[in-house]
């Protein structure tokens, strides 16, 4: 094995046991040191490969919205109909959105865009990414349905994103909360778009 596969294979185990212990701890109770300890590593080989705890924090949380976004595209390109793949949507949802330790972990690190330029501009920069890519998958399943003509998809994006954040939020405090609703607001964007 070369070193840049050992390197890459020590980064992907840090990530991992980091976000275990972010989503079991919160961010302001794991150190550096914790996770060294618990990954088997030395604190130096956090360090060669994260400058320091919110680097690898932003590392966790791309692992979480990588997970999310492809349970998304997952849902939105069955080979079914529009209102199918809404439904297929909603079914990730029920299981996806607002799971607590997700949300407690996204709202503690983005309090600390207050005091870090590094993390604010890095939140900036990642919601831009998600947004892009949920637009075009907008205007990918639009325009299979025959309707890309009358949706503004960047628009459509960031209501999605926003509506996701917000129930998301919500639903990590009452998970009774049903998700039915994003997608009948899907719907009736789409044909107040028409």
């Amino acid at each position: 094995m070369s070193r840049a596969d050992r390197q890459a294979q020590t980064r992907e185990r840090l990530i991992e046991v980091a976000r275990e212990m972010f989503l079991a701890d919160g961010y302001a109770a794991t150190s550096l040191d914790k996770v060294a300890v618990r990954a088997g590593f030395s604190k130096g080989a956090v360090y060669s490969n994260f400058s320091g705890k919110e680097e690898l924090c932003m590392a966790v949380l791309d692992s979480i919205h990588e997970t999310q976004i492809q349970g998304v595209v997952a849902a939105f390109t069955l080979d079914t109909d529009l209102d199918g793949r809404i439904e297929a949507f909603a079914a990730w949802a029920r299981e996806g959105l607002g799971r607590p330790r997700w949300t407690a972990l996204e709202v503690e690190f983005g309090a600390i865009a207050r005091q870090s330029p590094y993390v604010a501009t890095e939140l900036v920069k990642r919601h831009r990414e998600i947004r892009a890519a949920i637009a075009q998958l907008v205007r990918q399943v639009t325009t299979e349905a025959g309707i890309a003509d009358t949706v503004d998809a960047d628009q459509a994006a960031t209501a999605l994103l926003s509506l996701g954040i917000g129930l998301g939020t919500l639903r990590s405090l009452d998970h009774t909360i049903d998700v039915a609703v994003f997608a009948d607001t899907m719907r009736v964007l789409l044909r107040g778009w028409r």
